[in-house]
């Protein structure tokens, strides 16, 4: 591009009314009333002189946006990761049954002594009815915290379901959500263990609850919640260092 703001037709342009202005000048100094001017170039003149001055503005403007166009091809705009996405946003996935059933197998600790103290016999003689509602809560707890519990209001931090599971899979699962709750310090969480028709996993869940002193209280769960199909446990709190 050349360093003149005018391009060569605009340049040409100009220097044709040039030349029809010095005829015009020209003619009108000339001696006799018998020669004419070649061309009128008054105001017919003027008009194209500020049409073309508009046009090379416009021009200019234009070798601007080309220029920057230029020098942006192949730039691609960054991702500003300050800002955060209201639509779309995806939640963290709850590990399924199987996931932490095979976690406590792996890890062989609390979790999987939590389970070896369960009695899988002493809870099947106990059994419970698909739509019965569950409740079970120690002496110790306050009324008050039981009844916000089986109304919901005590927010349960994890969950996992338990559906399709077997006896060992779903006491694996039950006993490896309640190992990681103490270890975070949570005090609240839901297992699903569905109806059935026979209602055999709500029925371990059931006697193994009532197992454990880790648990507080648990209940069947607000509509919600999954209602009947679900439990929402109260655990102890965690001791932290120093007590």
């Amino acid at each position: 591009m050349s360093n003149s703001l005018f391009s060569k037709e605009m340049q040409d342009q100009l220097k044709e009314l040039k030349g029809q202005l010095s005829k015009g000048r020209d003619t009108s100094a000339a001696d006799g009333d018998n020669q004419k001017p070649t061309e009128p170039v008054s105001l017919l003149t003027q008009k194209q002189v500020k049409r073309t001055v508009k046009q090379l503005d416009s021009e200019h403007v234009d070798d601007d946006k080309v220029l920057f166009m230029q020098a942006m091809h192949g730039v691609n705009q960054l991702e500003d990761k300050n800002v955060r996405s209201v639509t779309g946003a995806t939640k963290t996935s709850k590990p399924d049954a199987a996931t932490l059933s095979k976690r406590a197998a792996a890890q062989g600790s609390e979790a999987a002594e939590l389970g070896a103290a369960l009695s899988d016999m002493q809870a099947l003689l106990n059994p419970v009815a698909a739509e019965s509602i569950l409740s079970y809560k120690q002496p110790s707890l306050q009324n008050k915290v039981f009844t916000q519990l089986k109304q919901g209001k005590l927010r349960w931090y994890d969950a996992v379901d338990i559906h399709g599971c077997t006896i060992e899979e779903a006491r694996a699962a039950m006993t490896q959500l309640l190992s990681q709750a103490k270890q975070n310090n949570e005090t609240s969480v839901k297992i699903v263990h569905g109806k059935g028709s026979e209602a055999i996993l709500k029925t371990c869940v059931n006697g193994w609850l009532r197992q454990l002193p880790e648990v507080l209280a648990f209940c069947s769960a607000p509509p919600k919640d999954g209602g009947n199909g679900a439990v929402l446990v109260l655990l102890k709190k965690s001791k932290t260092e120093g007590e």
